[in-house]
């Protein structure tokens, strides 16, 4: 299977959300590190604020990058060992 085929194979099983995340991650490298639409945008910085919020009220914690990068990897890992 090629590479790219591999790829869109994993992000499809990724949640709804999760794919939405991908998704505009892609478009803004598509589109010079800019939201195509300015409601996009503003969901962003809505999401982003309620991130933040939540951090700041002690409701989710932080994740150290490289354990957040090796969580990823750990389950990028299951899911490709899956037919």
């Amino acid at each position: 299977m090629a590479e790219r085929e591999e790829i869109v194979r994993e992000a499809m099983s990724l949640s709804p959300e999760d794919r939405l995340y991908v998704a505009d991650v892609l478009e803004q490298s598509l589109s010079g590190g800019e939201f195509r639409t300015p409601e996009i945008s503003a969901a962003w910085a809505v999401e982003i604020q309620k991130r933040i919020d939540a951090y700041d009220r002690g409701e989710v914690a932080a994740i150290p990058l490289d354990a957040s990068l090796e969580r990823i990897r750990q389950f990028l890992a299951v899911r490709a060992k899956r037919p």
